[in-house]
């Protein structure tokens, strides 16, 4: 498959109808203030878990970037369901600031459900790594959102990044440098036009397209996946934005649109 096609021939099902970017399957569903998830079948890896989609079930790996609901808020569903089919208990790997309040999370719903929710919880503060397995390291990079939050991504190169919410300081911090050469980057994009301004995407928390234009150069990525559009646009409005893209993003930039 070529990058950015769908791979709806895939003999897996744990790939069907996914995206194939730089060869990587890719799924997911990410509207801002509704639902982020989004999943590399072949690492079994997903970021965010969103209201908990049921495809998540399979992804041993599991990196959360912040505490918004809409990026947290299946987190026990998630644990409780591989429990249910006798998976293996997850590893979830949290933003250190958070780590004691996910914790507390899992016992409030243990008295209220009487399970075991296993799993194998770790916070990473910026700048820390952890290896999931041995050919699969993920390491914490600063971002810059409304409430506490960090970039985690896998390294094989490093491969993917993945940044979860931010302004777009994060183009511009110097200790990130290995984000943008990254093969594949995964970052938001929640404003695409005149209706909000840039200044107001950054007291959101958020990065405006504008931007990702005007840091264009900074890009070493062979492909840049953006998610996390606002529902105030639709289908037409986000492919036609993607698809006018300048140089040199033009041909390297998909967008993740499922329930557009």
């Amino acid at each position: 498959m070529e990058r950015g096609t769908k791979d709806s021939d895939s003999g897996s099902d744990k790939t069907k109808g996914a995206m194939n970017i730089e060869g990587y399957p890719v799924k997911g569903l990410s509207i801002a203030g509704h639902e982020t998830c989004v999943m590399f079948p072949t690492l079994k890896l997903a970021f965010d878990i969103g209201r908990f989609p049921q495809q998540a079930i399979s992804h041993d790996f599991l990196c959360i970037s912040h505490a918004h609901m809409d990026h947290i808020g299946g987190l026990p569903m998630y644990v409780a369901t591989r429990g249910l089919f006798s998976m293996k208990p997850p590893t979830i790997i949290v933003p250190k600031c958070i780590k004691k309040d996910v914790e507390q999370l899992f016992e409030v719903h243990r008295r209220m459900d009487q399970s075991e929710l296993n799993h194998n919880l770790i916070g990473l503060d910026v700048g820390e790594e952890f290896y999931l397995r041995k050919d699969l390291k993920v390491r914490a990079f600063q971002t810059y959102h409304a409430i506490p939050s960090q970039i985690t991504y896998t390294i094989t190169a490093p491969e993917i990044a993945f940044t979860g919410d931010t302004t777009s300081d994060f183009m511009i911090d110097q200790n990130n440098t290995d984000v943008l050469r990254s093969r594949i980057l995964v970052m938001e994009s929640t404003f695409l036009d005149n209706s909000v301004s840039v200044e107001d995407a950054r007291v959101y928390g958020h990065t405006h397209l504008s931007e990702i234009i005007s840091h264009a150069e900074r890009f070493e990525n062979k492909a840049i996946l953006l998610i996390h559009f606002s529902a105030r646009y639709r289908l037409e409005e986000i492919q036609q934005a993607v698809s006018a893209l300048p140089l040199p993003l033009a041909g390297r930039v998909f967008a993740l649109t499922e329930g557009f």
